[in-house]
């Protein structure tokens, strides 16, 4: 590392600290004018967004300077807390930077129609929340990291229950924050596990060098459940799909884009950086929890009928597929195949800015949708791309995405994730090698269901009649809301169209993280994309595209050349039945009904047949995660009867004092041993 790229890395870790200090001030402004929204939404977020802008500036800079590591002191009198700025954590101080600059755009229109919180209030926690998730990427000690990890987790439940005059958001934030509680308190058991007395506890590589296998793999189960906890994985998913939906939408768009993406950086630390490398089963183990995941994610978001909580259970499909993209990695590093680790690796990062973008895009277009028309539900809306075409054009970037289409966002990363699977008959264990082909069909069969759920929210939202008479008075988004947008289907059209130009910067940070010298997994030919070289599959989106534009112009002059004739407009064809009405569309439950049917094992449902002498006939199915019904109602029901059992102990002073001292002395000769 020259000495004009070490200046590089100072200055980018500086600006990045600007960036935070902006945040800082403006919540402190926020709590200042609390009661006036029109001025904090007028100037406090969109300030946010330019500090957003700068902090992903920064880190892009630091990554084209190829930034190799730089520590610095936070700077607060009295701690010896240190921030650290290295590849990996510039790539995801890069994914939060370039969201929350676009979110905070659309939060300056959208925190315009009040919530029961105060503007001034939304705004200190906001950006509270913005400063925590990038001190989770920057710590350099375990003091840091877990302070940022709760004041995140705290921030985030005080922005879900922004609108706290509703039970049932304020039951669905009771239930994140218990779970992103119980999800940190094990995760700081297994920092206190890597603790060594008159040792500082800075976070570098290799922390747990000396410990034995059986001491690593409880550490590894340790800081799995605790991160799978924040990730949503199943089992630990059940808050996702309820705490998203409560929140507002610019929150529901940071937790799902950003926040989700601090847990999987985590990971990735404890995983490859912090913990000396692990076995192949820790590699089996996540893959095997995330394409779980990405099954059940995806089987419920093709059949719920709330845009929200469908969105919600989508995310839990992406980040199962991270989590199969990073086993890929454990597993390839396990056995010493380094380069197919490192495409496996660079899947993820991939893919983790693209969801980032994509999803974040569908949040706020489901947010524009919900303040035009007030209704979440499916069932309720249709047409409104005739009302709202910025939003529905700007959403169908999204859709698109998020169904892993060429030439947009989503593909590149899944491309490269089955490629990855193509490789594994190459593994010495032979046992993989009968498994992992057959799993990539599984990965198949979710990204198909996820396009099949895209095509299910795109179509009965913006297509068809509206199925109410008020949505004939919807109103498109705003100018604010408009750019917010489009910085966002911007950015998902660049990762999809210029992979060849963007991978090797994800590269240059798996280089870093795998320790590997100049292997090139994925090679860049002119504008093709060959993972292992041109001997395998390769892909070139600006060439998919010009085929695509070229396609399309010849067929347009053929049928200019050869049909002269001018066109006309008239009906569509309606079946030989010309009084069709909204009623006649396809509706949220009729999409979804043949998912139901085949995948019944993994959910729960109440049907409601209509009655043959009902004068207006009405069907409803209402469909319940069975992990939620078989094991946390059980769980909870549980903790009620021990709490009742247990009532007694609190009217007696000397039993808690006997109970209180028995716990000091069995702490103590756990500490002194």
């Amino acid at each position: 590392m020259t000495l004009n790229d070490l200046r590089g890395s100072v200055l980018a870790l500086d600006v990045v600290q600007l960036a935070l200090l902006c945040w800082f001030l403006l919540g402190v402004m926020g709590l200042y004018f609390m009661t006036w929204a029109h001025g904090v939404t007028r100037w406090l977020f969109p300030a946010g967004a330019v500090a957003g802008a700068l902090l992903a500036v920064a880190a892009g800079y630091g990554l084209s300077r190829g930034i190799a590591y730089s520590q610095q002191d936070l700077g607060i009198p009295g701690l010896s807390w240190q921030v650290r700025l290295d590849p990996l954590s510039a790539w995801f101080l890069l994914v939060l930077g370039s969201a929350s600059a676009a979110i905070s755009l659309f939060a300056a229109a959208y925190f315009r129609h009040r919530e029961a919180t105060p503007a001034g209030l939304i705004c200190f926690h906001y950006h509270n929340f913005l400063i925590s998730m990038s001190l989770v990427i920057l710590a350099s000690n375990a003091y840091l990291f877990m302070l940022a990890w709760e004041s995140m987790a705290v921030s985030s439940y005080l922005l879900v229950i922004s609108n706290h005059k509703i039970k049932e958001i304020r039951d669905a934030g009771l239930l994140y924050l218990v779970m992103a509680q119980a999800g940190g308190l094990v995760l700081l058991v297994a920092f206190l596990s890597l603790h060594t007395p008159g040792r500082e506890d800075s976070l570098g590589h290799g922390l747990a060098l000396g410990l034995g296998p059986v001491s690593l793999s409880g550490l590894v189960l340790l800081a799995l459940m605790g991160l799978i906890a924040k990730m949503g994985l199943v089992p630990f998913h059940v808050w996702l799909p309820e705490a998203h939906p409560a929140a507002p939408s610019p929150v529901s768009a940071l937790m799902s884009g950003v926040m989700l993406k601090t847990a999987l950086y985590a990971l990735l630390r404890w995983t490859l950086l912090w913990l000396p490398a692990l076995p192949v089963w820790c590699g089996i183990l996540v893959l095997s929890m995330g394409l779980l995941t990405a099954l059940y994610g995806v089987i419920h978001a093709a059949v719920q009928v709330d845009m929200k909580r469908l969105l919600a259970y989508s995310s839990m499909e992406n980040m199962g597929l991270l989590c199969v993209a990073l086993g890929l990695a454990l597993i390839f590093r396990g056995y010493g195949m380094m380069q197919l680790s490192a495409m496996a690796l660079a899947a993820v990062l991939y893919h983790a800015f693209s969801h980032a973008l994509f999803k974040s895009l569908l949040f706020l277009a489901t947010g524009s949708v919900l303040h035009a028309t007030g209704e979440r539900n499916l069932g309720h809306l249709g047409g409104l791309m005739r009302r709202m075409p910025w939003t529905a054009w700007l959403a169908l970037v999204g859709v698109l995405s998020a169904a892993g289409l060429p030439l947009f966002a989503g593909f590149v990363a899944e491309w490269l994730i089955l490629q990855a699977f193509l490789f594994t008959p190459n593994l010495p264990q032979d046992l993989l090698n009968l498994l992992l082909p057959v799993l990539s069909a599984v990965i198949a069969l979710v990204t198909a269901l996820s396009a099949y759920t895209m095509v299910k929210f795109y179509g009965i939202i913006f297509l068809g009649q509206p199925r109410e008479p008020g949505l004939l008075k919807a109103r498109d988004a705003g100018s604010r809301e408009r750019w917010g947008m489009g910085l966002l289907a911007l950015g998902c059209m660049i990762l999809g169209l210029l992979p060849t130009y963007l991978l090797p910067v994800a590269l240059h940070v798996t280089h870093y993280v795998l320790n590997l010298s100049d292997l090139a997994p994925v090679a860049q030919q002119g504008w093709l994309l060959a993972p292992m070289g041109l001997s395998r599959a390769s892909y070139s989106p600006l060439v998919f595209f010009l085929v695509l534009l070229l396609g399309w112009g010849l067929v347009f002059f053929l049928v200019r050349w050869f049909w002269p004739g001018r066109s006309r407009r008239s009906a569509a064809w309606d079946c030989g039945y010309p009084w069709q009405t909204s009623r006649m569309q396809d509706t949220a439950e009729g999409f979804g009904q043949p998912i139901r049917q085949i995948f019944s094992p993994f959910m729960r449902m109440k049907i409601q047949f209509p009655a043959i002498t009902d004068r207006q006939p009405h069907y409803d199915v209402a469909v319940h995660d069975r992990l939620w019904d078989s094991g946390y109602l059980l769980l909870m029901a549980g903790l009620k009867r021990l709490s009742h059992e247990t009532r007694h102990l609190q009217g007696s002073i000397a039993l808690s004092l006997g109970i209180s001292f028995v716990t000091l002395v069995v702490l103590l000769v756990v500490v002194v041993s």
